[in-house]
């Protein structure tokens, strides 16, 4: 198999969204700034060593390792992050923050196991389906498969609790299972399922319900759980076209919670206006539309199911923070690929794209 340049345009999409994301967030901490200058340097060193120092080394040993090597030990890889995403509940090792465990802390190291659970899901799927090939319209090699792995999954998430990632890495799956060729009516079966299953838990989890009714009416709480998504609209609202200009947001001082995490487009809204806004939306389009293309061209079922399932998750993530932000969703916390503040989530995702480049050197036809 001859090996390609790396898909240039994709490289160029990705090289844009790092610059933008890297601009915005410093602008966006800014806000942290004027609070307090140890927790702006906190989150400032997390960002550039974790996320980008970690994130670019992973890309570029990720790039120049050979695909095959995450089928041979895609399964080693989904039980390490599995086993690592429980450990939150070790005693002395989880670390707590307004009432969900959902991080490990080693000394000064701070992260958050659970990105490694998606990565880690994406490649074992990826590698279970490409075994399977034909059979994934046996329902016990497409449909069950995926039950038990997001069962598994689930029972560590929702004792976390992070629901937002099981949704994110239930989608991905469903996605990949349509991509491999299951048969719709699986497709529409486990849909339903997953409705049941989330509205029984948004019937039995209070934090759910209170996200739920503020969706619904987001003005029925201003100073209580409709906070955000009020001063979220306002920032946006506030930037009109063209925005107020790069770092001159109102709402990242004192108004907007975590203007660095995952209220960033409410930021970017008000610095850089609609037309800001819309700009980012069609750089994550374009950032999907080309990966799938480089999917498509793949040169094997499991770099096919590999690429597909990274890009999905990542622009899954991408609008779930999106539409959360902008009150067409419920709010779900998490950051916005490549822009939000997240040190692990960044890592993760820079090493999936060292993937992504190394097949693009693999494909089986010009793009």
């Amino acid at each position: 198999m001859r090996e390609r340049k790396v898909d240039k345009f994709f490289l160029v999409i990705v090289f844009i969204l790092i610059v933008v994301g890297f601009a915005m967030f410093i602008s966006a901490s800014l806000g942290i700034l004027n609070k307090s200058e140890s927790t702006f340097y906190s989150v400032l060193i997390s960002q550039l060593i974790l996320g980008f120092g970690f994130g670019f080394l992973g890309m570029y040993f990720a790039y120049k390792i050979d695909y095959k090597f995450w089928r041979k030990y895609s399964f080693y890889i989904f039980l390490g992050s599995v086993l690592l995403t429980a450990a939150v509940f070790i005693p002395f090792l989880g670390w707590s923050h307004l009432g969900a465990t959902r991080w490990i802390e080693l000394g000064p190291l701070r992260f958050q196991p659970a990105e490694f659970l998606k990565f880690g899901f994406v490649i074992y799927f990826a590698a279970w389906l490409s075994w399977a090939k034909n059979k994934v319209q046996d329902f016990k090699f497409g449909i069950l498969p995926l039950g038990i792995l997001l069962a598994i999954i689930a029972f560590i998430l929702f004792n976390q609790p992070d629901t937002k990632s099981f949704i994110l890495i239930a989608i991905t799956g469903i996605c990949m299972l349509f991509i491999s060729g299951v048969s719709m009516k699986y497709l529409l079966l486990i849909g339903i399922g997953s409705i049941v299953v989330l509205g029984s838990l948004v019937y039995f989890t209070p934090y759910l319900q209170s996200r739920v009714k503020t969706f619904i009416d987001p003005s029925q709480d201003p100073q209580g759980s409709s906070y955000q998504i009020q001063q979220s609209l306002i920032a946006i609202g506030s930037g009109g076209i063209f925005g107020r200009g790069y770092g001159q947001s109102i709402q990242k001082f004192s108004y907007l919670p975590e203007p660095q995490g995952d209220s960033i487009f409410a930021v970017i809204g008000e610095e850089l206006g609609f037309a800001g806004g819309v700009s980012i939306i069609l750089l994550y389009l374009i950032f999907l539309l080309r990966g799938l293309k480089i999917a498509n061209n793949s040169p094997d079922l499991f770099s096919r199911l590999l690429v597909s399932g990274i890009v999905i998750l990542i622009v899954a993530q991408s609008f779930m923070n999106i539409a959360s932000i902008t009150g067409v969703f419920p709010l779900t916390g998490v950051p916005l690929p490549f822009m939000s503040h997240g040190g692990t989530s960044l890592m993760i995702y820079l090493i999936a794209m060292g993937i992504v480049f190394r097949i693009s050197k693999y494909q089986h036809k010009n793009i």
